[in-house]
């Protein structure tokens, strides 16, 4: 199976849902909804990520696609934005050179100092797909896989 990025982002919140799924939700570091992970696809992620499927949805991120999430969404303790300059310091590479190295399975996100390994995202500018947060994507609603298409979403999110 090939390595690939899977970008999760959570679409429901956790009012009257099963303890078991409220653990898995938690244990991604999906805290709240419109929160986004990026994992890659091994067994133990994909084995999760079919438990809360009805939850979330998710596919393949592509690299500026995560290149942009770092710019816009990275989060130090403080609520303070992840910069060039404290990547250039602590890493000494740019945005798009991690993106890169993240991509090739050379660094991981836990390897910034103090970096939040999960995004908040906006909800998404003109809603979601047609049908609703209840439906799965592949009947027209915003729940489960969506191959590349999660990029699109993302966009609109960021």
């Amino acid at each position: 199976m090939e390595k690939k990025r899977l970008a999760v982002i959570r679409i429901r919140g956790t009012i009257g849902t099963r303890q078991e799924i409220k653990d898995t939700l938690s244990m991604l570091r999906l805290y709240r909804k419109n929160n986004c992970i990026v994992v890659e696809s091994s067994q133990n992620y994909i084995g999760m990520i079919k438990k809360i499927k009805d939850y979330i949805t998710w596919g393949e991120i592509e690299e500026n696609t995560f290149k942009d999430l770092l710019e816009k969404r990275a989060k130090l303790p403080g609520n303070k934005r992840l910069t060039e300059e404290y990547l250039k310091n602590k890493l000494s590479m740019s945005f798009e050179q991690f993106a890169k190295e993240y991509f090739s399975f050379k660094k991981e996100l836990k390897d910034i100092p103090g970096l939040k390994l999960f995004f908040r995202l906006k909800p998404p500018t003109k809603g979601f797909e047609r049908k609703g947060i209840k439906k799965p994507f592949s009947l027209g609603g915003a729940l489960g896989y969506r191959k590349e298409k999660i990029n699109d979403l993302i966009k609109k999110m960021l």
